[in-house]
């Protein structure tokens, strides 16, 4: 893998992008020297010593000197002289608050520099309520989050949110979420007006692919692509560290790419044939139904009765149920073809999957990726990385914290001054 560059500039009016070339490279060295931090970033000595200064005063930053760190740094033991220091990130200094809106679930949690979650909470809802309702659900959620924290109000960042559907990321509303019956809500202008927190929303797919560029596998890769299914299908891309919207924010939405033009079932979206009726959670559930309906004393069958969910679904599979793992390399397919188109398009480096393609990738991972290196054109699909995310179920509120430690430390660096 790349390693990650950050480069900064001598130019004084951009304080700001030099910071982030600081702090981002401290976050992948861990530790590391002034030296070797002015050579990261191709700053000046005397431009990192005022960087440096100002993040030590702030106590974002702390600067370490041990024997055993020079010479980890240095590749020798130094006998004579003055050892150097190290600086790293302290990454209890900062805290954001990642919140994850799914269909029917909510995630808070509490995170901090590293992205680690220090606390998180998990809240179920009816999707029938109205959008005001939810939001103030969640706000209570995270008012109680902070209190059994305890930590001061000045060294909490501020409240990243992934939200399902169409996302207006420059305003913070929530267009069109149509597995919520959301249209046209406020969801940051909320936030901000409850908690006094700044607040940066956009969608979760899109989220979950920053949490992964920054701090997951997609770490030093310039394009990176990130794939989810659960109720629907959604794709978030990050080029060269930052988020790609699209002209109108619609880019990513892979799940309504046409795979079956004739005979395909009715999306929620209007067209028929979408990838999203065919590879979806509720999909997958309405086909193990019917092989279900036809095998009432299959392996399947038992399992539905039982529990009528995905991960039965996923277990009959392992159990050696036969038309189950024929149904799931079947629709793999289709999953593939998407991704060779996806590859034929955007040309990732690394292809993240995430939700149910993760939760069963022994049984869609290998179809699917044959497909996609089969049909992408020219042999692009080999050069492509595919694998799961690292995050499991934490993608979505690492994701959604990701948004405000970027926004908010890494991006806007000057606020901390």
């Amino acid at each position: 893998m790349a390693k990650a560059n950050f480069l900064g500039s001598q130019i004084n009016l951009v304080k700001s992008l030099n910071l982030r070339a600081v702090l981002l490279t401290l976050l992948y060295e861990g530790r590391i020297s002034r030296v070797q931090l002015a050579n990261s970033t191709s700053l000046s000595s005397t431009t990192i010593t005022k960087l440096v200064g100002d993040l030590l005063e702030q106590g974002v930053v702390v600067e370490e000197t041990t024997a055993e760190q020079e010479e980890r740094l240095s590749g020798e033991t130094r006998s004579v002289g003055r050892p150097r220091t190290a600086l790293c990130l302290v990454p209890d200094s900062r805290f954001a608050i990642g919140i994850h809106i799914g269909v029917g679930v909510v995630r808070v949690a509490l995170a901090d520099l590293n992205a680690s979650l220090v606390d998180n909470r998990l809240m179920q809802f009816n999707t029938h309520q109205p959008a005001e309702k939810v939001l103030a659900s969640i706000a209570d959620l995270v008012e109680e989050l902070l209190a059994a924290s305890q930590i001061e109000p000045g060294r909490i960042l501020g409240v990243g949110i992934g939200s399902s559907g169409l996302t207006d990321h420059q305003h913070g509303i929530a267009v069109l979420a149509p597995n919520l019956g959301w249209q046209h809500v406020k969801v940051k202008d909320y936030f901000e007006n409850r908690l006094g927190l700044p607040t940066i929303v956009d969608n979760n797919v899109r989220a979950m692919a920053l949490g992964e560029a920054i701090y997951g596998a997609g770490k030093g890769t310039e394009v990176l692509a990130f794939v989810y299914g659960r109720v629907g299908v959604g794709a978030g891309f990050v080029v060269n560290g930052q988020i790609y919207h699209g002209s109108a924010a619609g880019a990513g939405e892979i799940g309504h790419v046409t795979i079956l033009p004739e005979g395909g079932e009715i999306c929620r979206c209007g067209n028929t044939g979408c990838l999203e009726t065919l590879v979806s959670e509720p999909a997958l559930l309405r086909q193990a139904n019917r092989l279900a309906e036809a095998d009432p004393q299959s392996r399947l069958a038992q399992a539905m009765r039982k529990q009528p969910g995905i991960e039965e679904v996923f277990t009959a599979a392992r159990q050696g149920d036969q038309n189950v793992l024929q149904m799931l390399t079947h629709r793999s397919t289709y999953l593939g073809i998407a991704l060779a188109n996806l590859v034929n398009i955007l040309n990732p480096d690394l292809i993240l999957l995430g939700g149910i393609f993760a939760q069963g990738a022994d049984l869609l991972l290998p179809t699917a990726e044959a497909t996609m290196r089969e049909m992408a054109f020219a042999g692009l699909g080999e050069n492509v990385r595919l694998q799961t995310t690292e995050f499991g179920w934490r993608a979505g509120v690492i994701g959604a914290a990701t948004l405000a430690l970027n926004k908010f430390f890494f991006q806007q660096p000057e606020t901390l001054l």
